[in-house]
């Protein structure tokens, strides 16, 4: 069984799934366990897609009852050399930002099967638990759901990814069932790394406490490399960090 130890958007209505910009691509639905993709592309995939979806499974659970550490620990992994490219992976990005390798388990599902979608499609967007794989013709907006703060759904990001798929990764200390120890309504990173995003948005989500806290969230943030922007929300206070090019709807 996989279940990350990171607090996504998700939840049962699934409402944050209306918060990216893409009408114009043929969507669907892949289901694995906890695992619940929803794409966007040039066409329908859903059956290599599911197989995607199993093999990369498949590759985590098995690491998983050999190595049962892997699942449990919150603290950086040791690398293995062993371990199938997606273990490495993990291991890798979550070590840059103090976390348990487990911290990217959606943002590497949600990259792995990306990628591989592109040998069939040129533009793919997977989102999986908030978790957000983007290579897009054209500038697409993400909006950033952020619980009962009033800037939820007001910021609106503008992401570019015409050269290389771009990672938007949601963390919340306030939305969804996962682990978090902090109090943030919202921790987004933007990164060309989906899973450096999703483990930089639970690093950044554990300092998160307060208002106050915010600041400390920003600079943690720029110390993680690969990071291209942050935006922390808690309340009704926001900050922001980086490459980021965003609206405030009113």
């Amino acid at each position: 069984m996989i279940s990350p130890q990171t607090n996504k958007i998700e939840y049962k209505e699934r409402k944050y799934r209306n918060l990216i910009e893409g009408k114009d691509l043929v969507p669907f639905q892949v289901k694995e366990a906890e695992s619940d993709l929803y794409i966007r592309a040039n066409q329908e995939l859903s059956f290599y897609t599911r197989q995607m979806l199993s093999n990369f499974r498949g590759q985590i659970e098995s690491y998983i009852d050999s190595h049962p550490l892997f699942k449990s620990t919150l603290l950086p992994y040791s690398q293995d050399k062993k371990a199938p490219e997606i273990i490495k992976s993990m291991i890798h990005t979550t070590a840059l930002c103090g976390v348990g390798p487990m911290a990217a388990v959606a943002g590497a599902i949600a990259e792995f099967v990306g990628k591989e979608l592109l040998n069939y499609s040129s533009e793919v967007i997977v989102e999986n638990g908030g978790d957000i794989f983007i290579k897009s013709n054209k500038v697409r907006k993400v909006s950033v759901f952020a619980g009962s703060s009033p800037f939820s759904q007001r910021i609106i990001l503008k992401i570019e990814a015409k050269k290389n798929y771009v990672g938007v990764c949601t963390s919340s200390g306030t939305v969804g069932p996962s682990l978090s120890f902090g109090k943030a309504d919202a921790v987004t990173v933007i990164s060309d790394s989906v899973l450096l995003a999703d483990a930089a948005a639970t690093a950044v989500g554990n300092i998160i406490k307060t208002r106050k806290t915010i600041e400390q969230g920003l600079i943690y943030a720029q110390k993680i490399k690969g990071v291209k922007g942050v935006v922390i929300i808690k309340d009704d206070k926001m900050g922001l960090w980086g490459d980021i090019n965003f609206t405030v709807v009113k």
